[in-house]
């Protein structure tokens, strides 16, 4: 399901593949629509998602649920501010090997009520990206805490799945409002900045026509750090494409672009806000609460191509994803930040 500020689905432009390699998919940037024109597309999409949702068990998933294997969730974490946040949700996690005195914070895309985009693997089975994200998260922890790092995670497997403790109007039904969805991607920037991480990395996976397929990074060049932002995303695109692509997937690259071309808005605000929320700047009167360190977000894959969604949905495919994502993140911190 698409989320307000957050990353979502573009529209392809026909273009004929490579002859060496006729099934390879391909995809570009959407430009941003007309207000009323986006408003329509995903209220569509919100009665769609909620005609799938009525099929899919709601609060917290089972194990393995929705993937082929998800990452495990690990003991002897900490919730970062219970108070604040939903049960399970902002858990920091130490180092499991020395200690380098950095702090990162993963946020795996949607959860709970927000199922995220609805995919399809080649078996055609339907997957969820919620449910996609997550392992993606708890893998790419593992090996960050095995290097030295201090992991804050936006979502683990306990709890209800959301990250903001959710009031009555942040629900309808067996959805989240879009005042709710505002409140659950805010709550990540919170985390983040409660945690006093140094660099933020959302984890999602793109939707689109079944011909759409690839992999973008996001970041935003409207902060006091927006070189490092560049130099994050750059990384975790460059890394996380490598790392499939070493596999003989042959996914192909949207590149890097600015958080100002990504995502939809279901409001009149949302629209005139014109970043993603978790790595925009504040805005009087919309969101006062940003995050305060470097970030990027990536969507690797299109869960509604088959063939990708296979790999989304597979434990090679996550733990290929983390490793590429562990990868870009060790090398931020190698060369320093900006």
């Amino acid at each position: 399901m698409p989320s307000p500020s957050s990353p979502s689905r573009r529209r392809p432009r026909t273009r004929r593949p490579p002859a060496r390699s006729p099934w390879r998919r391909f995809r570009v940037a959407q430009k941003r629509a007309p207000l009323l024109g986006a408003l329509t597309v995903l209220a569509l999409t919100l009665i769609a998602v909620a005609v799938m949702a009525a099929g899919r068990p709601a609060g917290p998933r089972p194990a393995g649920a929705g993937s082929a294997a998800a990452g495990i969730e690990p003991a002897g974490g900490t919730p970062v501010n219970p108070s604040a946040f939903a049960v399970g949700a902002c858990v920091a996690y130490p180092p499991t090997r020395g200690d380098n005195h950095h702090t990162v914070f993963l946020d795996a895309g949607h959860g709970g009520l927000d199922p995220g985009s609805v995919g399809v693997t080649e078996s055609g089975h339907t997957i969820y990206e919620a449910d996609e994200t997550l392992p993606v998260e708890l893998d790419a922890a593992a090996l960050l805490r095995s290097a030295g790092f201090r992991v804050v995670v936006s979502r683990t497997d306990s709890g209800s799945g959301a990250v903001a403790r959710l009031g009555p109007a942040d629900v309808s039904g067996r959805l989240l409002t879009a005042a709710g969805v505002h409140a659950d991607v805010a709550a990540r920037a919170i985390c983040a900045n409660d945690a006093h991480a140094q660099a933020l990395i959302g984890i999602y996976f793109d939707a689109g026509a079944p011909n759409n397929a690839g992999s973008v990074t996001g970041w935003d060049a409207a902060r006091r750090f927006a070189s490092a932002n560049l130099r994050l995303a750059t990384l975790v695109q460059d890394d996380t494409l490598a790392a499939m692509n070493a596999q003989g997937w042959q996914i192909p690259s949207e590149g890097v672009q600015l958080d100002s071309g990504l995502g939809s808005a279901i409001s009149s605000a949302a629209e005139t806000y014109g970043h993603l929320l978790e790595l925009g700047p504040a805005k009087a009167g919309y969101f006062s609460t940003p995050s305060e360190m470097p970030g990027a977000v990536i969507e690797p894959l299109f869960i509604t191509d088959p063939f990708e969604g296979s790999i989304a949905n597979s434990t090679r495919g996550q733990r290929v994803i983390a490793s590429g994502i562990a990868t870009a993140v060790e090398q931020f911190f190698r060369v320093g930040r900006n």
